[in-house]
């Protein structure tokens, strides 16, 4: 049977959990023999985005830049794994439009929680103002509307995050039943 390809856009405050189960779901479509492919809002941004800043513009740039390598890879059979911050729901929207094939996953945690999980210490940079215009500090981040997944980090173990994933693929056709 071909793999059809997909793409499963984790979007999340930071510190909600988004490259945690992404690196267990990678782990578990690897074990199943899945193609697949894993693009990082981190590893991007110091990679295919270099030199774009935090603007709102910036930063829909830089999700196009994903939507656009995420596409290519997805109409060829590979299922990819975005775990990107992706603070605004219309350029979501945008990707999801263009690529079709598109399974969004709200990876949701209180802010309260994030900024205890803040292994970067990257929200405390923002609270002191050494780092302007962070999301979810001051900088919005806009929840998806419909995702076709919602995992609360908060609630659950990292288990059953990854389940809702995986069942949701296997129920809409990507994953061998």
């Amino acid at each position: 049977m071909a793999q059809r390809g997909v793409t499963i856009w984790l979007t999340g405050l930071s510190g909600a959990g988004k490259t945690t189960i992404t690196q267990a779901l990678e782990k578990r479509l690897l074990e199943k023999g899945y193609s697949i492919e894993v693009l990082d809002g981190d590893v991007v941004r110091t990679n295919l985005t270099k030199g774009l800043g935090f603007s709102k513009e910036d930063r829909d740039e830089n999700i196009r830049r994903i939507g656009f390598v995420a596409n290519l890879l997805t109409r060829h059979g590979v299922i990819v794994l975005v775990s990107a911050i992706s603070p605004y729901r219309e350029i979501r929207e945008e990707v999801r439009g263009k690529i079709g094939a598109f399974v969004e996953v709200f990876v949701n945690a209180p802010l309260s929680v994030c900024e205890g999980r803040d292994v970067k210490g990257l929200y405390q940079k923002a609270r002191s103002g050494e780092i302007k215009g962070f999301t979810g500090i001051d900088d919005p981040y806009e929840p998806p509307a419909n995702p076709e997944v919602e995992c609360r980090t908060d609630l659950e173990e990292l288990e059953e995050s990854v389940d809702k994933v995986w069942g949701k693929l296997a129920e809409l056709g990507y994953l061998a039943a």
